[in-house]
C-alpha cells in the first residue's frame, strides 16, 4: 500500500485541532468499495440524560397543577368567569406539557429498534404540535366570548366575586410553588426550560383574574372578567403559534435554528483532500438532537493511501466544534470524482 499522503498537521485547519474521539470511519471498506460511510454519534444519549434529570421535579409540579386545575374548573362553573374558565384551559395545557415532559423522559429511554430507528425521541414533537391546536382554540374562543361579553356584561350579582379570587389566589400560589420547584432544574434542558416558562405564564393568569375580582367587587364592572380574559388569550396565542411553528419545523426536517447550511457545506469543502459536497442535509430528529448528513467528493489517491480516516475526523470534528449549532450525529459518504457518474443527481454541489 502506497504511503498515506500528508495531511495538514491539526493546527493548518480550524476544525482539526485533535482527531475526533467520535469518529467511526470505515477505512478498510473504501479501499474495496471505492466509497466510504462515516458515522459520528457524540455525545450518545445526552438528550436521554436531559429528559431524565428533571423528571422528580416534573412529577411535582404536575401535581399541584393537576390539583388547582380541578378547583379552577369546578369554580368556573360555579362562577361563570371566562378568565377563570380560560385560565383553566390553559392550565390544562400546562398539566398536558408537564405530564408530556414525565412521558418522554421514560419513552426517550426506551432503546431504538428495526422499525423505530431514533426510537421514541419524536413523541414531544407530535405533543407540542397538538398541544399549540389546543392552545389556538382556547385563545380564540377566548377573544370571541370577551369581546361578546365586553358588548353585554353579565349582571354583578352573577358573578361570585370572592370566590373567584380565592381560587385566583389559590392558583397563584400553586404556580408560585410549581416555579420554586422547576426553577432549580430549568438549565437542565428545553423541556425543563419550557415547562417553567409555561408555568410563569399561569401565573400571570392567575394574576389576572385575582385583578378582574378586585376590579367587580370595587367598581360593579363585570367586563373586567372578560378584559382578563382577553389579557390572558394574548399569552396563549403567542406561544401556540411558536409551537405550532417549532413543531412543524421539526416534521418537516427544517434545518436547526441557528445553522446556516450553505456555510456548513463552504467550510467542509474546505477541509483537506475534499472536492466538493453535495446531498447535504440537516434536520433535528427531536430537541437538541440535530443531524447531518453528506456525500463528500475527496481526491482519488485517498482511496488507496489510507487517509480516509483522518478526513473523516476532520469533517466530524466540524460539525462538533465550528458552529453555532454543534452537530455530533453526522454520517458522511466519502466517494472519488469517479462515483458521480453512478448517481442521476445533477452537478456536484446540488
Amino acid at each position: 500500500m502506497a504511503d498515506r499522503p500528508a495531511i495538514p498537521h491539526p493546527h493548518d485547519h480550524a476544525c482539526a485541532q485533535t482527531r475526533s474521539a467520535h469518529a467511526a470511519p470505515d477505512g478498510a471498506a473504501a479501499e474495496a468499495s471505492g466509497h466510504s460511510h462515516g458515522h459520528a454519534h457524540g455525545g450518545g444519549h445526552s438528550h436521554d440524560h436531559a429528559a431524565g434529570a428533571g423528571r422528580r421535579r416534573l412529577a411535582i409540579a404536575f401535581a399541584i397543577t393537576s390539583s388547582i386545575l380541578i378547583a379552577e374548573v369546578i369554580g368556573a362553573v360555579i362562577t361563570g368567569s371566562l378568565a377563570l374558565l380560560v385560565d383553566a384551559a390553559h392550565m390544562l395545557v400546562d398539566a398536558g406539557g408537564l405530564l408530556l415532559a414525565l412521558l418522554a423522559a421514560s419513552l426517550a429511554a426506551r432503546p431504538s429498534s428495526s422499525h423505530r430507528t431514533w426510537g421514541w425521541l419524536r413523541t414531544e414533537i407530535l405533543a407540542a404540535g397538538m398541544q399549540a391546536a389546543v392552545l389556538l382554540v382556547v385563545g380564540l374562543y377566548a377573544i370571541v366570548e370577551g369581546v361578546r361579553r365586553l358588548l353585554d356584561p353579565p349582571p354583578a350579582a352573577d358573578t361570585d366575586v370572592v370566590l373567584l379570587a380565592v381560587i385566583g389566589a389559590v392558583g397563584l400560589a400553586a404556580n408560585i410553588a410549581s416555579l420554586l420547584v422547576l426553577a432549580g432544574g430549568r438549565g437542565d434542558s428545553m423541556n425543563m426550560r419550557a415547562a417553567f416558562l409555561e408555568v410563569l405564564n399561569d401565573a400571570l393568569g392567575s394574576v389576572a383574574v385575582i385583578a378582574a375580582a378586585a376590579v367587580i367587587h370595587f367598581t360593579g364592572w363585570t367586563g373586567a372578567d372578560a378584559l382578563a380574559g382577553l389579557l390572558i388569550s394574548l399569552l396563549i396565542l403567542p406561544r401556540a403559534l411558536m409551537l405550532l411553528r417549532e413543531s412543524g419545523s421539526v416534521l418537516l426536517e427544517s434545518a436547526p435554528r441557528g445553522l446556516d447550511v450553505t456555510e456548513v457545506r463552504e467550510h467542509l469543502e474546505t477541509v483537506p483532500h475534499v472536492a466538493a459536497i453535495h446531498d447535504l442535509h440537516a434536520s433535528v430528529v427531536a430537541t437538541g438532537v440535530p443531524v447531518l448528513t453528506a456525500h463528500v467528493v475527496v481526491d482519488d489517491d485517498c482511496f488507496h493511501n489510507g487517509s480516509l480516516p483522518a478526513i473523516l475526523d476532520a469533517l466530524q470534528l466540524c460539525a462538533v466544534e465550528h458552529f453555532p449549532v454543534a452537530v455530533e450525529h453526522t454520517t458522511f459518504q466519502l466517494e472519488p470524482a469517479s462515483h458521480r457518474r453512478h448517481e442521476a443527481l445533477g452537478p456536484a454541489h446540488d
